[in-house]
């Protein structure tokens, strides 16, 4: 009687140690499950990050329409800046001159926009990036990725494709990451050189992300971003390879360009 006693408490004793490491086990993996960024399919993502995709454009009381798109941004930092392409934006004083308003236009419900005056805080022509401030309350900031985009990786895109014509709805775009590709490529001979292949190779080649979805104007400025996580990787852009490598780019051919965000995150902070 007394050892079948001892032999149960020698069990008790063990079940309660394995009980005791497989309760501390779980702890810890909970506490590292809640440590990994918050994860999502691509439906749960695209309603997060549409009220911090917004348009760009000018904006002039006696124009019809009084608004006129240009491109796509999206809200970074406190809430009250947009990142988007610097070829969106109008020529350094053209707007001023014919009285035209830079205007960020937020959303806030179906069909329901917001108009926010807004004004350039910096330019960075190399990599063809604005960053713009916008008045009003904050709005909720995207997040950029600190990590290296990979070569096939699974992304999307979201922006305001054909200018608006088919009404200014966010559109998302799957793609992959088809390569990483360098903006300056040597030319075959002097003879076709020109002004922009001598700046970027001057100023040193850099690498863009080639995307196998199709953007199309007006999606210029928009963020490319992680499916799960909603970071943003780069910047959709529509012409900086054009006349250097993709001449096809003024008709959408399925492949598309993006800045990768690194350009950004030194743009906002210098």
């Amino acid at each position: 009687m007394n050892s079948n006693r001892s032999r149960w408490r020698v069990a008790a004793k063990t079940w309660t140690r394995a009980l005791q490491a497989l309760t501390t086990a779980l702890l810890l993996l909970a506490g590292f499950l809640a440590s990994l960024p918050a994860r999502a399919d691509l439906a749960d993502t695209v309603v997060r990050l549409k009220p911090s995709v917004v348009l760009v454009g000018t904006y002039e009381a006696t124009d019809s329409p009084r608004f006129t798109f240009r491109g796509t941004g999206f809200v970074v930092g406190s809430g009250n800046l947009a990142v988007t392409n610097a070829h969106v934006l109008p020529e350094p004083g053209a707007a001023v001159a014919a009285g035209k308003q830079l205007m960020v236009r937020t959303w806030t419900a179906p069909n329901q926009w917001s108009e926010r005056i807004a004004k350039q805080v910096s330019v960075d022509r190399l990599h063809d990036l604005a960053v713009l401030s916008f008045e009003g309350p904050p709005v909720n900031p995207l997040k950029l990725s600190s990590g290296v985009p990979r070569e096939g990786s699974g992304v999307a895109f979201m922006g305001f494709p054909i200018g608006g014509a088919l009404g200014f709805s966010h559109v998302t775009h799957r793609a992959t990451i088809s390569a990483l590709t360098s903006v300056a490529l040597p030319a075959p001979t002097a003879a076709t050189l020109n002004s922009r292949n001598i700046s970027q190779l001057r100023a040193g080649a850099f690498n863009l992300m080639q995307l196998d979805g199709t953007a199309y104007p007006g999606n210029s400025g928009g963020p490319v971003f992680d499916i799960e996580t909603g970071e943003v990787l780069g910047v959709v852009n529509m012409v900086l390879l054009k006349g250097t490598k993709e001449s096809v780019l003024a008709q959408p051919s399925g492949i598309s360009y993006a800045i990768p965000v690194e350009a950004v995150a030194r743009l906002l902070n210098p």
